[in-house]
């Protein structure tokens, strides 16, 4: 088990590179999170239940990187933030609730009869598991029924490996810290540590790695240098966005313009585009000026739709996308994004807060209904072109209006999204469609996109070999190898 000295020290990357190095070796390899937290989720299939259910993104990555589906079984708990103070509650693939995130601290404990029965299927027919941590163990404040870190391990009686973040800064304090805070029962189950994100001269750390063991009596296991190769793979939270850098259109590209919405979800449906030549994906933060010059507009995926549509009215951009469309622009909304562009969004039982009613953008001829049971299934779409692609459903509530005799799609037989009059304004309710590398161009192409993109499966199954590859020459794989026996 992987555990960090705390958030985004580069965990899910180092968990799918070990997947893919081992199964690389031949294994059978599995990736497993007892807890995350995250709106970036990924339909997956639960074979017990005989239906899909949902887990984080990483967990689908990672089970990508050992070559195998994924299971609801490999993350078994996924919270996904619908306000500052509170989540959906998913468990075993399922909506089990929402909770404040002080009753959730209560609630946890009841959670780890599940965590460790999904731990034991993924178990079966493993010769290894790989498992991740969330957060960190030194918050000592949270260990009370803790399901993510020590309290899973030390349950399920996995060995753990502490990972420190030197890019970050203090990763020698933070490494000891560590020690000093964690109870002896906490302590006994880390075998070692490795310091990812290191850049220059690995030799210039030796002292450091020196001190850390002579504080905490931990082996060091390795230094994985700076991996360029983490930015051609999907991000696990919208964090990540936040970081980074606004590309520079260059002459003849397609702008996108996607505002970034608080409850931005699966987020990971702009990597495609972003990667293909002649599309820019600009990313408007609030309190930036919208790009006039996008062909564009991308309205996202969103945990809480109706919150981030009086967000987007609150910036100002609900304007901007009004004037986009009279100057002849095109707007595409997914999901959430998808319900924004309608005339009203009614939650008759406050499945997002409290139940009432707002107006929508009005650029479709569509109402929705905020209703349950959510929505989840793995899809092969036909495009009205006649396009197949693959996609995925992940979303609660119903679209309905006259703009729907124009559907985005075919699934299964029946119409799917909705287009305006002029097709300039369409919606659909799909993810992941964009991956389909044929589908992909021939939509770009629309829109004045010369083909010529590379293979979004391709690529990130290079990032997978090359960082498999890094993490084979960087860390004592041997080491990890006999602290996995271990058990």
């Amino acid at each position: 088990m992987l555990q960090g000295t705390g958030s985004d020290v580069g965990k899910s990357v180092l968990v799918a590179g070990l997947c893919r190095l081992f199964a690389n070796r031949g294994l059978a390899v599995r990736p497993f999170k007892p807890q995350n937290m995250s709106n970036n989720a990924a339909v997956a299939w639960n074979d017990q239940a005989g239906e899909w259910g949902e887990i984080g993104r990483a967990q689908a990555l990672q089970a990508t990187a050992c070559r195998v589906a994924p299971s609801v079984h490999m993350n078994p708990v996924l919270l996904k933030p619908q306000s500052e103070t509170g989540s959906q509650v998913v468990v075993q693939g399922r909506v089990a609730g929402t909770a404040r995130g002080r009753d959730y601290q209560a609630l946890k404990a009841t959670f780890l009869p599940a965590v460790l029965d999904s731990f034991a299927r993924i178990s079966q027919g493993a010769d290894l598991v790989v498992v991740e941590g969330a957060g960190s163990p030194a918050e000592i404040n949270l260990r009370v029924g803790d399901i993510a870190n020590m309290g899973f391990a030390r349950a399920a009686g996995v060995p753990v490996v502490l990972v420190g973040d030197i890019d970050r800064g203090g990763v020698i304090a933070s490494l000891v810290g560590t020690h000093a805070i964690l109870p002896p029962a906490d302590r006994a189950p880390i075998h070692g540590f490795l310091i990812n994100k290191f850049r220059g001269d690995v030799s210039l750390f030796d002292e450091g790695l020196a001190a850390v063991t002579r504080f905490t009596n931990w082996p060091s296991l390795g230094v994985v240098p700076w991996l360029p190769e983490t930015a051609r793979l999907p991000a696990e939270d919208s964090v990540a966005l936040d970081r980074r850098a606004a590309p520079e259109p260059r002459p003849g590209d397609l702008v996108v313009a996607v505002p970034r919405l608080p409850h931005i979800a699966n987020f990971d449906d702009l990597d495609p585009l972003a990667a293909t030549p002649g599309v820019c994906v600009r990313l408007v933060r609030p309190g930036e000026s919208w790009p006039r010059e996008a062909g564009l507009v991308l309205l996202p995926g969103s945990k809480a739709t109706i919150a981030d549509l009086t967000a987007l009215r609150a910036e100002g951009w609900d304007r901007a996308i009004l004037d986009h469309h009279a100057r002849g622009g095109r707007v595409l909304g997914l999901c959430g994004g998808y319900q924004m562009l309608g005339r009203r969004i009614n939650d008759p039982h406050g499945i997002e807060g409290e139940a009432g009613e707002t107006a929508g953008l009005g650029l479709l001829d569509i109402e929705t209904r905020l209703l349950g049971p959510k929505t989840l299934a793995q899809v092969k779409a036909l495009a009205m072109d006649g396009t197949a692609f693959p996609a995925y459903e992940i979303h609660m509530g119903r679209s309905e209006g006259p703009d729907r005799l124009r559907p985005f799609a075919i699934v299964a037989g029946r119409p799917e999204g909705a287009a305006s009059a002029d097709g300039r304004v369409t919606g659909t309710y799909l993810h992941g469609l964009f991956t389909g590398d044929r589908w992909r161009e021939t939509w770009l192409s629309t829109l004045g996109v010369a083909p010529g993109g590379r293979s979004h499966a391709g690529e990130i199954e290079a990032a997978l070999d090359a960082i498999a590859a890094r993490l084979e020459t960087s860390l004592d794989i041997a080491a990890l190898e006999r602290i996995a026996r271990a058990r």
